[in-house]
């Protein structure tokens, strides 16, 4: 979270979706405004994990100029969208009826 907040991502939402899945137990989705910015945050969520929580990803999916990028944590999945591609797939619509744990605008 705090490594989103550092690179200036923004709408911020972590969802809890143990009950509905079980491919992951949380979404954290936020929008980086630019493809810049995008891989910049993907990137130091990648090297902050590894860091500070001798976390590994599974896999980085997606692109940054495409406007969703997908960093795999296994339990955790992060979602980086520009605002159009979070708006055009609303993953917050999609997945209703998760617990919201927290939202940062």
């Amino acid at each position: 979270m705090e490594t989103v907040l550092d690179k200036k991502g923004s709408d911020i939402t972590l969802l809890d979706l143990r009950e509905q899945a079980v491919f992951a137990d949380y979404f954290l989705i936020c929008n980086g405004e630019n493809d810049r910015q995008l891989r910049a945050m993907a990137n130091s969520i990648a090297q902050d994990a590894k860091q500070k929580a001798k976390a590994l990803t599974n896999s980085i999916e997606g692109s940054p100029e495409s406007g969703w990028v997908l960093v795999d944590f296994g339990d955790l999945l992060v979602h980086l969208f520009s605002p159009d591609m979070r708006h055009y797939y609303d993953l917050e619509g999609l997945w209703d009826e998760a617990h919201v744990v927290m939202r940062m605008q």
